[in-house]
């Protein structure tokens, strides 16, 4: 099975690794033919184990033990990378129209009922929420930066995320999912 890592806060501060250091430690974790993408912790590897859990308990347990700090992982499986390349969270015609990226927030686990009505709560005209199976869509109307969306209360209230824009996880999926 094809898998994509998604490990948060990668190159952030002290936590620096190069792609070809991080490929490394999952050839020693003992995954199969990792190739990373980008400069922020992702990587596409193969794995004949299924256990999405036992998979990323592996992964972040050798990570924190050969980089010496906590590494959270979000993994998606092929399927579900090509489920969300194709996933329409809100129109097309508000997406390219926004001059803010489509953010994907990949959580790792389903969020409860209570979760995603606290985290809608801070959904304006100018960053637009919205879920799917096991991320949270965000459309901002402008940057980032210029957000007053509370990140914080939003990652608090929901389980471990790492955040990517949706341009990323289609190059990911363009590159190794053909």
């Amino acid at each position: 099975m094809i898998y994509a890592a998604f490990l948060r806060g990668m190159n952030l501060g002290n936590r620096r690794i190069t792609n070809d250091d991080l490929r490394a430690e999952f050839e020693r974790i003992g995954l199969d033919s990792p190739q990373t993408f980008q400069a922020a912790g992702n990587v596409v590897f193969e794995s004949s184990n299924e256990s999405e859990s036992a998979l990323t308990k592996l992964i972040e347990s050798e990570l924190e033990a050969g980089l010496g700090y906590p590494v959270p992982t979000v993994l998606r499986s092929r399927p579900e990378l090509e489920e969300l390349v194709v996933a329409e969270p809100f129109p097309a015609e508000d997406v390219k129209g926004s001059k803010g990226k489509l953010q994907v927030m990949l959580l790792a686990a389903k969020p409860t009922a209570a979760a995603r009505k606290r985290v809608l709560g801070h959904a304006t005209d100018q960053d637009r929420l919205a879920f799917g199976a096991r991320e949270l869509f965000w459309l901002p109307s402008g940057g980032m930066s210029d957000s007053d969306l509370d990140l914080r209360a939003i990652e608090k209230a929901l389980p471990t995320a790492t955040t990517r824009t949706r341009g990323t996880i289609e190059r990911l999926a363009a590159k190794f999912l053909d």
